[in-house]
């Protein structure tokens, strides 16, 4: 007997009357025909066509800030900067009860969304290890329903902060994940190059991935990611290494980037862009036309580089809105990439579930049997309605399991001159 069959559920690809049969936590068959008359299950679903996807995936966030608007005050002038030196106001103030408390909150958050899988960068410059403790037990307490992987994120600068290079290593050495960087903000650009060397070569030395904030700045000149790419190329850590922001592509000459994109390409390198944060803190100097500074996402994709959206931020020093919704996240990369073809809008829904999964190296991700049972039942008939409308997570799951179940959205009319007075929010 099965453990859960989903039945009459339409794919992400556009497949229809999709049955899929879960046990011990796997997929053991997608298929058609498999209905409860055929293969007897303990837990049957009947997903009435609407949409199931794989779960939603965050490439990009700071879950060591998030929720902590206000403290120790407001960022008054928007700017990314700004947001940095509040940051560095509120990190003496900060204790691990308090850390650990708002990021389970906000876990709880993107399991009602829908959102299973999150890299997270944590500050790495606080010689005390109090965050990267903090979020090392976070982790560990949401394994059970998150996949939490961690960034060794020098924000002060690696080269630019007094210890900045031992915190890291400390950091991988409690058991952080990922390399991360900031080249843009160390005191010089050559500065800037160097760090990027070092932190590739530990990469290397320690098997580990490299989740760079690359050149976020409306500056053309910040050109981190030449030397990202370089090298990736040149330490052999092709499809490994990912640029996080890219903005100052935004800026750059044409020219320019037609030597960029190949030579990024070459490297394998993966791109996150985080369109409710790139457009909201870039462009902050300019008068009009404002430059709204989200990286070239079609043409990163078109150059076959794998490209994900991520959230960045939720209500913390840069960032005062955000709620854990990835389809949100996904719908402003749409517009303001202007990516409204039928392909892109697809593409963009790849941007925050297979994409991401992919830059995570995620195991056991996809819809096929083998792959780890998590799924999303979203209120919509295919990938582009459920941006459209930002669609209700109806019922989530994690390895076959139900975590989060949320009742479909409808609208009561009370209009006299309609025969009906209830309206679903999904087109038939």
């Amino acid at each position: 007997m099965l453990d859960l069959l989903i039945h009459n559920a339409t794919l992400p690809d556009g497949r229809t009357n999709i049955s899929v049969a879960v046990q011990a936590g796997r997929i053991t068959e997608v298929t058609t025909g498999l209905t409860p008359e055929v293969a007897a299950a303990r837990e049957v679903v009947d997903a009435g066509g609407m949409l199931l996807s794989t779960p939603f995936v965050d490439a990009h966030f700071h879950m060591d800030a998030t929720l902590s608007l206000g403290l120790p005050r407001l960022n008054q002038s928007g700017t990314l900067l700004e947001g940095i030196a509040l940051w560095g106001e509120l990190k003496p103030h900060l204790t691990f009860d308090a850390l650990v408390d708002r990021a389970l909150a906000y876990c709880d958050w993107a399991v009602a969304n829908g959102l299973l899988a999150i890299r997270s960068h944590v500050d790495t410059s606080d010689p005390s290890m109090l965050a990267v403790e903090a979020l090392l037990a976070v982790k560990k307490k949401v394994a059970p329903y998150i996949d939490l992987q961690l960034v060794a994120f020098p924000q002060d600068g690696v080269l630019r902060s007094k210890g900045g290079v031992d915190n890291l290593k400390k950091a991988l050495s409690l058991g952080v994940d990922v390399v991360g960087g900031i080249p843009h903000f160390e005191r010089t650009m050559a500065d800037g190059a160097a760090s990027v060397r070092l932190l590739c070569e530990l990469a290397a030395e320690q098997g580990k991935l490299v989740d760079m904030h690359c050149d976020e700045s409306d500056d053309p000149l910040s050109r981190h990611v030449e030397t990202l790419a370089f090298e990736a190329n040149r330490l052999g850590l092709h499809g490994r290494v990912t640029g996080s922001h890219l903005t100052s592509m935004h800026s750059m000459d044409n020219y320019y980037v037609s030597k960029l994109l190949p030579l990024m390409a070459e490297a394998q390198l993966s791109v996150v862009s985080n369109p409710l944060i790139n457009i909201t803190l870039q462009g902050r100097h300019d008068t009009y036309p404002k430059r709204r500074g989200m990286t070239r996402v079609p043409e990163i994709m078109a150059a076959g580089m794998t490209v994900a959206f991520g959230q960045d931020c939720c209500m913390d020093p840069w960032y005062s809105m955000g709620s854990g919704d990835m389809l949100e996240v996904a719908s402003m990369g749409l517009h303001v990439a202007q990516m409204t073809s039928q392909s892109a809008m697809q593409q963009c829904f790849d941007a925050v579930t297979k994409n991401p999964a992919r830059i995570l190296h995620l195991p056991g991700y996809g819809l096929e049997a083998g792959c780890h049972a998590d799924f999303v039942l979203l209120q919509a008939r295919n990938p582009i309605e459920a941006l459209r409308l930002k669609a209700t997570r109806l019922m989530v799951w994690r390895r076959g399991a139900l975590v989060a179940q949320t009742p479909a959205r409808t609208a009561t009319l009370t209009l006299p001159d309609r025969p009906t007075n209830t309206s679903f929010l999904h087109s038939n």
